[in-house]
């Protein structure tokens, strides 16, 4: 893995004497300088499954052949993340977007990993145009959260995979306002629970509801690595989340149950 601290002189994996996980940031967090890219939708996903022998056990591994357009987006993200921990990758495409958001969930306290990611995702969607879409989108209608689920499944999938969009009953009548994500592609690269959870799960249910007033659910499935996005719906709290009493994968090498203190 190449990547580099840049404001300080240790690297951000060595483990601490405490816990891997306590070893904070002691600069502010960078901007980057990049305001913003839009993507077409990704149709030149390619996935391709094959067997191969993991920790888990026989599993199947989706392989992407991302479009030039899924890398640029893929790329910016990854920019924006880094430019929020200080950390630099010199690795491009998803797999540099995979180590920046390690060395990110390796170097920052679990109780910060949320709002650094929230902060990344600030700088690569720009507030007014957020803002813009919340002024046009009533928040508390059927027609707006089925919007953002197909719009999800169109503009999203090089992030998260393949995905489409399923109904649900909301207030006694149904709504396609589901995203259900066949396999989610950053869980599967990071096979990590915790990753899941803390820098994704919990900050783009925060960051969603927040900049575009809508509630969204993210339940993961840690059986197949899929996942659904429901609209409209809050999620519990984290003390009755099933997903925080998940053990992690063989693979991970934190190996801890990332239940609620895990993020306190």
């Amino acid at each position: 893995m190449e990547a580099k601290l840049l404001h300080r002189s240790i690297s951000p994996f060595a483990p601490t004497r405490d816990h891997p996980l306590r070893c904070g940031l002691a600069n502010k967090p960078l901007r980057s300088p990049v305001l913003a890219v839009l993507t077409r939708p990704a149709k030149n996903i390619t996935e391709v499954a094959e067997k191969t022998i993991r920790p888990e056990g026989d599993a199947i591994v989706t392989k992407y052949e991302d479009s030039w357009f899924d890398l640029v987006a893929t790329n910016h993200l990854s920019r924006s993340v880094q430019g929020t921990t200080g950390i630099r990758s010199k690795r491009s495409g998803y797999k540099g977007l995979v180590e920046a958001a390690s060395a990110a969930y390796w170097s920052v306290n679990p109780a910060e990993q949320p709002d650094l990611v929230i902060s990344a995702l600030e700088i690569a969607f720009p507030r007014p145009i957020l803002s813009m879409i919340r002024t046009l989108m009533p928040a508390q209608s059927k027609f707006t959260r089925e919007f953002f689920a197909a719009f999800t499944t169109v503009f999203f999938a090089w992030l998260v995979g393949k995905c489409e969009v399923r109904e649900s009953e909301l207030d006694g009548r149904r709504e396609k306002n589901v995203v259900h994500i066949k396999k989610c592609r950053f869980l599967e690269e990071t096979n990590c629970v915790g990753m899941c959870l803390n820098l994704c799960k919990m900050p783009c249910q925060t960051f969603i509801k927040d900049s575009l007033g809508v509630p969204v659910n993210m339940v993961p499935n840690f059986d197949d690595m899929s996942c659904e996005m429901v609209f409209g719906q809050d999620p519990p709290a984290i003390s009755d989340d099933p997903a925080f009493k998940q053990p992690c994968f063989k693979l991970c090498q934190a190996k801890q149950k990332h239940s609620a203190t895990c993020t306190s």
